[in-house]
């Protein structure tokens, strides 16, 4: 028999990715989605009649418990959250009823239905924050820079609070920064990519962007979906950071983008705004996955380069059907 996956943000860029690779290795996969009245489905449009959806909300207990009492998943994919840090500050509040307390009302869910179930809760990079030690490792002490990295974080060791008091099958994944041209626009990489295409086809002259000395360790996210999916094949429920080990500024990011798209030098194009800026700033984070690797025997099959150009090239094509 196949496996049952539920998946909570599968219209977003990992749950896309996620969804493709459970339906290629046999899962019935079911998305768990809001009811909205605009189309969310982009992503994912060309997997809608392999997928099973379900209407549910993080915010509401009886309707997730009801979902997880119905679907009987074996094993629950928890990437639903308010993951744009900027707006984190905007809206801290709902951030942390989304973003904290939805993974305890899932993990409730799973109590009270079936504790056997497998549960995989999307942890981020973001709660190391101010960072302690480089590179960032499972032992690395906490600092998050933002209410998006605290609620993070309460969703961290709510999960590993619930493995280690109930004996859950829970585990939590540290991603790095993982992109790919299915990103929102509202993502600095994204909107680098896509700001290059515009200026490419003339229909823009300028790049405003915040902190180009910002570092991140950037992944292809089609990569780190397979270690989400790595964890909850283990016998043993566990925590493990997904990285590449590599850093690159958003100066860097900028420079291969520009270079991708045959525009020579971004220094012509890229204009400073400081309403782009953070009020608290994580200056650099990169990640050690050497326990990943070990453990999973998981390692990353796209470099920095490759995934600039690929989405580089992604936002051109889109820019000239528009």
């Amino acid at each position: 028999m196949s496996k049952t996956a539920l998946v909570t943000g599968i219209t977003g860029q990992d749950g896309s990715y996620l969804a493709e690779l459970l339906l290629e290795k046999g899962y019935r996969v079911v998305g768990m989605t809001r009811r909205t009245s605009t189309d969310v489905h982009e992503r994912i449009r060309h997997l809608i009649d392999e997928i099973e959806f379900v209407s549910g909300d993080l915010l509401d207990q009886a309707s997730i418990t009801a979902i997880v009492e119905r679907v009987r998943p074996n094993e629950i994919y928890n990437l639903a959250a308010q993951s744009f840090v900027p707006t984190s500050w905007a809206q801290p509040v709902l951030t942390g009823e989304f973003t904290a307390l939805g993974v305890t009302r899932m993990l409730e869910a799973v109590r009270a239905v079936d504790p056997k179930i497998r549960f995989y809760q999307a942890s981020s990079s973001e709660m190391f924050g101010k960072v302690h030690e480089s590179p960032q490792t499972e032992a690395t002490r906490f600092y998050p820079r933002s209410p998006y990295g605290v609620a993070k974080l309460y969703g961290h060791w709510i999960t590993v609070n619930y493995r280690e008091s109930y004996g859950l099958h829970a585990s939590s994944g540290i991603l790095m920064n993982h992109e790919s041209p299915r990103r929102g626009k509202e993502f600095v990489t994204r909107k680098i990519t896509d700001g290059v295409a515009r200026i490419k086809h003339g229909l823009a002259k300028e790049l405003r962007l915040g902190n180009l000395d910002a570092r991140r360790d950037w992944g292809f996210a089609g990569d780190y979906v397979r270690a989400m999916w790595l964890m909850l094949q283990q016998e043993t429920p566990d925590d493990y950071v997904v990285a590449t080990g590599e850093t690159h500024s958003v100066r860097d990011f900028c420079a291969a983008a520009f270079e991708a798209a045959g525009l020579g030098s971004y220094e012509r194009y890229v204009v400073i705004d400081k309403a782009f800026v953070r009020p608290a700033e994580v200056d650099l984070l990169v990640g050690d996955a050497s326990k990943a690797k070990r453990v999973l025997g998981w390692e990353p099959t796209v470099g920095f380069a490759a995934l600039v150009e690929m989405m580089v090239r992604a936002d051109i094509e889109r820019c000239a059907r528009s």
